[in-house]
């Protein structure tokens, strides 16, 4: 699996790797990062960090000199979660602890990251992202059908 990351995005994802992994926080790589990762070919934005509600407030505190949005409680119609971000080096960092999502009339339980998590090797570190077949049910249900497919496509099912 080829794994096409900009430098950019693997300095910072270097950085918090060695700012987050020997710390007690509960965390995973999401959205284009980690399908980028894991070989889906898709050109990442930010990184995406999930956690849980004390993991996104530790990780803002570990990065304070980074913090361009201080965490706090956030809601829209159809996701909530304690949200904040970071600046580093030109890349945006998102910081999204107990995420929920409003799915089928009412608001799930924050994601379980322990259920969906696996491990991808990547310039010696070991990245903890969310497993495609997960996120390809979570873009299913939220009508982005297209990268639905995409990520189903390069997932290994288990999920599904």
């Amino acid at each position: 699996m080829v794994k096409m990351i900009p430098d950019e995005h693997l300095n910072v994802l270097r950085k918090l790797y060695e700012g987050i992994n020997e710390r007690d926080i509960n965390w995973v790589v999401t959205g284009s990062v980690s399908f980028c990762i894991q070989g889906v070919p898709v050109t990442p934005n930010d990184i995406d960090i999930q956690t849980d509600k004390e993991g996104a407030y530790k990780i803002a505190e570990i990065f304070q000199d980074r913090v361009i949005k201080e965490v706090e409680f956030s809601s829209t119609e159809r996701i909530k979660s304690h949200f904040g971000a970071l600046m580093m080096h030109g890349v945006l960092v998102e910081l999204m602890g107990a995420v929920q999502k409003y799915y089928d009339g009412s608001w799930e339980e924050p994601i379980d990251i322990d259920a969906y998590k696996k491990i991808v090797e990547l310039e010696y570190m070991e990245i903890p992202v969310l497993d495609l077949g997960y996120e390809s049910l979570a873009y299913r249900r939220f009508g982005r059908v297209e990268m639905a497919n995409k990520l189903e496509e390069y997932s290994e099912g288990k999920f599904i």
